[in-house]
């Protein structure tokens, strides 16, 4: 598997770029946030790599920053995005934005991105707001902490929602903007009338 490229950058465009290796040429494809800093074509360059394999193709994603290419990786292990996808989303938002907006959870910043709707958006930020702290290493990022208490709320809030009939995406987030609101005076009761008051 290739980690790792550097090489002269023979040919780049938005698509792609093609980076000449001792004579072999390996196409690579990009999110403009790389892009917009690559040199100009006969430069050096090195990109970390992502080799993506499929029954009919040998693909190749690179990224300046390993920051990049672990937020790659974590997009594409999410149900229904693949790596065409996950290019688009890391060309729309910043890695440090994209944890910032998890943290914070803020769904209408996903959703501006081009290519991402609602439930992709959602499927996010279930999937990826608990790994926050581990996404962009050396990223500091402020979550709020919780008592064991107003987490246990929390679960059994989200859990009665669940019961209701919510998807789980909408539901987090109600449960969320809710106990947001509440800011510490948080019951069970109190945050499940919130909740539902959010989802109305």
């Amino acid at each position: 598997m290739i980690a790792h490229l550097q090489g002269l950058l023979h040919f780049k465009s938005p698509e792609y770029l093609v980076i000449d290796v001792d004579g072999i040429g390996y196409q690579v494809h990009v999110p403009l946030s790389t892009f917009y800093d690559l040199p100009q074509a006969g430069s050096t360059v090195s990109l970390h790599i992502h080799t993506h394999v499929r029954e009919d193709a040998l693909q190749l994603y690179g990224f300046q920053s390993p920051e990049e290419k672990t937020l790659f990786v974590r997009l594409i292990s999410i149900s229904g995005i693949g790596p065409r996808l996950a290019v688009n989303i890391l060309s729309g938002i910043s890695p440090a934005e994209l944890v910032e907006s998890l943290s914070q959870n803020n769904l209408a910043r996903l959703i501006s991105i081009p290519g991402v709707g609602r439930k992709t958006a959602e499927r996010i930020m279930v999937e990826m707001r608990d790994k926050v702290s581990t996404l962009v290493p050396g990223h500091d990022v402020t979550v709020p902490l919780k008592t064991a208490a107003e987490e246990a709320m929390i679960e059994d809030a989200l859990s009665a929602l669940l019961n209701l009939g919510y998807k789980k995406g909408v539901a987090q987030r109600a449960v969320d903007n809710a106990s947001k609101r509440l800011e510490g005076e948080i019951t069970l009761e109190s945050l499940l009338k919130e909740s539902l008051r959010e989802l109305a």
